[in-house]
């Protein structure tokens, strides 16, 4: 065992960790990424790439070529609350907008684009313990299991919603449990409709969540629904609720009746309070779950992570050792400028889909024209920012209309 003295330290190998040790990497600077986990490993999640996920995931070099389960999709139909079938599509011929991957292969290809920048990897090595001894030091300190103590200029927390490091920092959240739960299981065998589309039910029970089932490479599904805490269903009730959404002729339509459970549900929470948790102290810097970034009105995160861990590695780059206060403002004044403003805007149109009657006009209004149906698809997945009137600096030509990725 032998200490380690780096540039930086990413604690969390996920998409936000890796995001930042890519840039960072290109940057010239040194950079380890340290995880628990031995990679592939699994992440609950409902495995959608949305339009903004794909732009990020392209920019770090992830090749979809080497994701065993990856799907581009190219139509979403969104079913209301009394059974309407909406169709919106996304634009063809310009690229992915939309797009399905099981964690455990996108994962592991993330942080092996990681490697191929020149990042450090160690996996089944956790962060144990933390030695902050606070801004004006000229390092940070911690122990990592096997590796011993690792003395770092910067450490990004990319560990999840309840980050080790954050905790150790005094920067956690006690009792936090997260905003929104979300319930998913594998189906296989189901009806051609299932593999043809994104599907989104807005049952009328689950309002404002929604239910989802998204197509893999390999012929199965991702099935799932979401809720927000507080709402009409319980945490302790998604079981129950979830064997009945199964039976409901409005999914059944789309599953048929003959698929097969690839293996038992499995729920998870999904952290969503980006700007009211801290961005960063010391000189720590959060991303991700870790940050409380997920989308808070569909739960989406993949996209979220990417965003701050390339912020996070922009901050680093573009400041200096002996300034990690300024570092910290300047991650937080990027994210605050854009992505927390999207998620409020997000929470904002939470109350719309609370009753029957808004999700039923929101549907309708996002499916009036052929023109509206294309750009609500692309805005519900992120192809341009949720408050894109609210942020000037992201106006440019062909905000409504520019390509895909992948293309």
């Amino acid at each position: 065992m032998s200490d380690l003295d780096v540039d930086v330290l990413v604690v969390g190998g996920g998409p936000a960790g890796s995001a930042a040790a890519v840039a960072l990497a290109r940057a010239g600077r040194e950079v380890v990424v340290v995880d628990k986990a031995t990679f592939p490993r699994d992440k609950i999640c409902g495995d959608g790439l949305t339009s903004g996920a794909l732009q990020r995931l392209e920019e770090i070099g992830v090749a979809p070529a080497k994701v065993a389960s990856w799907r581009a999709v190219d139509t979403m139909k969104v079913v209301t609350p009394t059974g309407v079938v909406r169709t919106l599509p996304f634009p063809t011929g310009q690229g992915t907008y939309a797009a399905v991957a099981r964690r455990v292969d996108l994962d592991a290809e993330v942080l092996d684009a990681a490697r191929r920048a020149g990042a450090t990897v160690h996996e089944g090595h956790a962060l144990c313990k933390v030695a902050d001894p606070g801004s004006a030091a000229s390092s940070w300190v911690g122990s990592v299991t096997g590796l011993g103590t690792v003395r770092a200029r910067h450490v990004i927390g990319a560990d999840g919603m309840w980050s080790p490091l954050r905790k150790a920092m005094g920067l956690g959240a006690p009792g936090y449990r997260g905003d929104c739960h979300a319930f998913r299981q594998y189906l296989t065998g189901v009806a051609p409709a299932a593999l043809d589309a994104l599907w989104v039910w807005f049952e009328p029970d689950v309002l404002p969540g929604y239910a989802w089932s998204f197509p893999m490479a390999d012929g199965s599904v991702n099935v799932g629904y979401g809720i927000h805490r507080g709402g009409r269903v319980g945490v302790s009730d998604m079981g129950a609720l979830w064997r009945s959404l199964l039976r409901r002729p409005a999914l059944r339509r789309a599953l048929g009746d003959g698929w097969e459970a690839e293996g038992p549900p499995r729920a998870w929470p999904i952290p969503a309070r980006l700007g009211s948790l801290p961005l960063g102290g010391g000189r720590a810097l959060f991303v991700g779950d870790a940050a409380g970034a997920c989308d808070p009105m569909t739960g989406e995160g993949i996209g979220q992570a990417l965003e701050c861990g390339l912020a996070a590695a922009a901050a680093i780059v573009g400041g200096r050792s002996s300034d990690p206060a300024g570092v910290v403002r300047a991650y937080e004044r990027e994210l605050r400028r854009g992505l927390v403003r999207d998620n409020r805007m997000a929470a904002r149109l939470l109350p719309l889909l609370r009753r029957r009657r808004g999700a039923e006009a929101a549907v309708r209004i996002a499916s009036a024209t052929p023109w509206v149906r294309r750009s609500f698809a692309r805005w519900l997945f992120e192809d341009y920012p949720r408050a894109l009137l609210l942020t000037p600096h992201r106006w440019h030509r062909g905000a409504f209309t520019g390509p895909g990725s992948y293309r």
